[in-house]
């Protein structure tokens, strides 16, 4: 089966990759020639890889699977969420992202949180989703110089590290992706 992962995301493409049973050719992308960025027009994580999924089915017909995640905090009713990746404007500037959590956070007792993400499926005419979540809390700074966006930020249960600090490692083991990739590759054992 040739399966395609709807991300321009090299690092997250491989990531994957390692993880998938060898009789499956994975794709990327480029491998299809898409070069287009597919907009996320959703208003929630669920709507948005739905949407990157049927967008591959229905325009190269292949068989696929795309993810979206969000930093949920409590406090702020689930906020960043879906608008996580641009919560500080449309730049997707991971230190102004950074710096509205500080500024939403104010004055505010809880810094729980979970990161989340959801993976939309769209195989052999089936649709179906998976999620991981990772709870923790927000640190009030930045600490550790490893990940991406508010990995700076945010200590999985469990640990008193960030995920920045964890490093690639222990996060790709523990991380909302990692769970929802493990709950996605059951569900296509079978194929």
């Amino acid at each position: 089966m040739k399966l395609v992962f709807a991300t321009h995301n090299a690092h997250k493409h491989a990531e994957v990759k390692q993880l998938l049973p060898a009789h499956i050719e994975f794709l990327s992308l480029s491998d299809i020639g898409c070069t287009e960025d597919i907009e996320e027009t959703g208003s929630t994580l669920e709507e948005n890889a739905m949407i990157k999924a049927r967008y591959v089915l229905n325009n190269y017909g292949y068989n696929c699977f795309a993810d979206d995640s969000g930093l949920e905090i409590d406090v702020l009713d689930g906020a960043p969420g879906v608008y996580s990746a641009r919560f500080a404007g449309p730049e997707k500037s991971n230190s102004a992202n950074i710096k509205k959590v500080w500024e939403k956070l104010k004055g505010k007792s809880s810094t729980a949180a979970q990161f989340r993400t959801v993976i939309g499926v769209c195989i052999d005419g089936k649709e179906w989703q998976c999620e991981g979540k990772v709870r923790g809390h927000m640190t009030r700074e930045k600490r550790g110089e490893k990940g991406f966006g508010y990995d700076p930020i945010f200590v999985p249960e469990g640990h008193t590290q960030t995920f920045a600090e964890l490093g690639d490692e222990i996060k790709n083991k523990i991380s909302h992706r990692a769970r929802a990739i493990h709950e996605f590759l059951a569900s296509i054992s079978a194929y």
